[in-house]
C-alpha cells in the first residue's frame, strides 16, 4: 500500500495525495511490486534501494549514497500465535531522497505511525526533512517505553496467578514474555548505535530546534534499554520460581487426591469385608446392621481423616 502526504509549515492541516510531489512523505506499507516500480521511478532511484528494506533481518543501520540518505530501525509489533500476544521487531527504513521527498518503508504498520497521518504531532511538516526523521526516532523509542511498561503489566497479571497455577499455559507465556525481551534489548542496543551516529550530523542535517528532540530520544532510548535489561532478570527469576511453584502446586494436588482415595477406601473396604456370604453373628443377621457398619465406617473415616490431617498430608 502507498500512501502520499503533504503539510507545509503554512498549511493548517495534513492532506493526501495522489501524486508524488516534492516536499511530500511517501508511506510505503508492505509495498507490491508495482508501487515499488512506481516511487523508483519517479524519485529515480534504483528499486532494490526500497526492496532491500523490506527484509525481516536487515539490520539497524545508517547510510549515505550521493544526496540520498537511509535510517533503518527496529520497530515493535505486536502479533498472534497459538492464541496469545506476542511482540517481535520489525525494520522500519526512513529515507531523505534528493533532499526533496520523505519515504518510510516496511512490511508491517506501526501505530505511532497513524499520529503522522492523522497530524497529532506537534511541528510536524513534510518539508522539515531532518525534523521528521528525529520526530519518528523519538516515537519510536517512546513506542518501546510503551510496550515495555505493557509487557511488565503482563507480568504482574501473571504473578498473581503463580501460586494457584497448575497449567504450562501460564509457563509458556511467560517464556513468550521473556523472548520479546530478548529482542527488545537487542533491537533497542542497535538502535542505540544509530542514534549515535545521528546526532554526529553527519549523516542528517541538525538544527538548534531539533537538537533537544533529538537528546529526548536518545534518553527514551537508553531508558528502554535499561527498562528492558531489568524486565528480563526479574522475568527470568519469575519463570523458575513459576516452574517449581507449578510442580509444587502439582505435588498437593496428588497429595489431596491420594489421601481423599485413602480416606474413602474405608467404607468400600468394610461393606465389601461384610457383604460376602459368610455369617458374622449377630451383626450379620440384625436388621440394624447397615447402621452399625455405617457408624464404624464414618468413625474411622473420621479418624483416617484426622491422622492425616494432623501429619499436613491432607
Amino acid at each position: 500500500m502507498i500512501q502520499i502526504y503533504k503539510k507545509l509549515e503554512q498549511d493548517n492541516e495534513i492532506t493526501s495525495l495522489e501524486k508524488i510531489k516534492p516536499g511530500s512523505w511517501i508511506h510505503l506499507t508492505a509495498p507490491t511490486q508495482d508501487e515499488i516500480k512506481r516511487v523508483a521511478s519517479t524519485l529515480d532511484i534504483e528499486e532494490t534501494y526500497l526492496t532491500s528494506i523490506l527484509d525481516e533481518e536487515e539490520q539497524p543501520r545508517v547510510d549515505v549514497e550521493d544526496d540520498n540518505s537511509l535510517v533503518i530501525i527496529d520497530v515493535p509489533k505486536n502479533y498472534m500465535r497459538h492464541g496469545s500476544s506476542q511482540v517481535k521487531t520489525y525494520p522500519l527504513g526512513i529515507l531523505s531522497i534528493h533532499n526533496s521527498y520523505i519515504v518510510t518503508i516496511s512490511n508491517q504498520e506501526f501505530d505511532f505511525m497513524k499520529q503522522f497521518q492523522e497530524d497529532k504531532i506537534k511541528n510536524f511538516y513534510t518539508d522539515h526533512k531532518s525534523r521528521f526523521v528525529i520526530q519518528i526516532l523519538y516515537q519510536v523509542a517512546h513506542y518501546y517505553t510503551k510496550c515495555l511498561k505493557q509487557i511488565h503489566q503482563t507480568m504482574e497479571e501473571t504473578e498473581d496467578l503463580m501460586f494457584t497455577s497448575t497449567s504450562n499455559k501460564d509457563l509458556a507465556k511467560m517464556l513468550s514474555l521473556e523472548k520479546s525481551l530478548v529482542y527488545f534489548a537487542t533491537s533497542l542496543r542497535e538502535n542505540e548505535a544509530v542514534l549515535e551516529k545521528v546526532v554526529k550530523g553527519t549523516f542528517i542535517p541538525l538544527f538548534e530546534d531539533d537538537q533537544d528532540l533529538l537528546e529526548d530520544a536518545i534518553l527514551e532510548n537508553k531508558q528502554g534499554i535499561e527498562m528492558a535489561s531489568l524486565y528480563r532478570e526479574i522475568l527470568g527469576s519469575m519463570t523458575d520460581a513459576f516452574a517449581t511453584v507449578i510442580s509444587n502446586n502439582l505435588n498437593n494436588v496428588m497429595k489431596f487426591l491420594t489421601s481423599i482415595t485413602i480416606v474413602i477406601s474405608i467404607p468400600t473396604m468394610i461393606f465389601s469385608f461384610f457383604g460376602m456370604n459368610i455369617p458374622f453373628g449377630t451383626i450379620g443377621t440384625s436388621d440394624g446392621s447397615v447402621w452399625y457398619l455405617l457408624f464404624i465406617s464414618c468413625v474411622i473415616s473420621i479418624l483416617i481423616t484426622w491422622i492425616l490431617k494432623r501429619k499436613n498430608m491432607l
